[in-house]
């Protein structure tokens, strides 16, 4: 399938809607907090590597509804709701909402695989030290051992790949101006993360991996259901 209108279909369907309205939620309530000088919400609610302190086995959920700021939250609304709403409308809500929460897993999933590697000599490093000297690196969350992975990019990043795989040949403009195919722009964005990922350049704080892997999963489960639901799936 390569067009789709959208008909009596809703502009914002009711899983987009409330995405954006939870998502706007929690962001206020990390800002109520953080004034109150308190880092709770990102140390039990984001993403951290499983060997600290800090790692709750629901953060693999939780921590695609927070954000780091307007624009970081800004943006990946904006982008749900373009490519997000249209994917809605075309498979419902319930397929929809399946599809976002495993692509926001898979991407919770291929992040922690890289950050184990990443940060393994970092870890090795701390248990060589003497037990009394542990704690103060262990409890830091703001050390690289603790550092926190949070947004919904990586489920969003999953949308777009569906978006790019099921209407390839829908228009995106690039900054309003320029047409590019959808096949197109979402190829060239997935090559372009995988270049950053590779790089791992230092002072990067984008979660490349976890865009991959939001990507990857999303991918997996759209050929998955083209496969085992042909007739009703386009």
């Amino acid at each position: 399938m390569t067009d789709f209108r959208l008909g009596r279909s809703q502009v914002i369907p009711p899983v987009i809607k409330n995405l954006i309205i939870i998502n706007v939620i929690v962001f206020l309530l990390q800002l109520a907090v953080q004034k109150s000088g308190s880092s709770f919400m990102e140390n039990y609610f984001a993403l951290h590597d499983i060997r600290s302190i800090y790692f709750k086995p629901h953060q693999i959920i939780t921590y695609m509804f927070l954000h780091g700021g307007f624009m970081h939250i800004f943006w990946n609304m904006l982008i749900l709701w373009m490519f997000g709403s249209i994917l809605e409308n075309f498979w419902g809500g319930k397929r929809f909402l399946t599809f976002y929460i495993v692509c926001g897993v898979g991407a919770a999933a291929l992040h922690l695989l890289v950050l184990y590697h990443e940060l393994t000599p970092a870890w090795q490093e701390l248990n060589s030290l003497p037990i009394h000297e542990q704690s103060a690196f262990r409890y830091d969350p703001n050390t690289n051992l603790n550092s926190a992975t949070l947004g919904a990019s990586g489920a969003i990043f999953g949308c777009m790949v569906a978006f790019g795989l099921l209407f390839p040949n829908s228009l995106i403009y690039i900054y309003a101006l320029i047409p590019i195919k959808a096949k197109w722009a979402v190829l060239a964005y997935v090559l372009y993360e995988l270049f950053l990922g590779v790089q791992n350049n230092a002072g990067d704080n984008v979660a490349h991996w976890a865009h991959l892997g939001g990507g990857l999963f999303g991918l997996l489960l759209v050929f998955y259901w083209r496969k085992t639901d042909r007739h009703n799936f386009y």
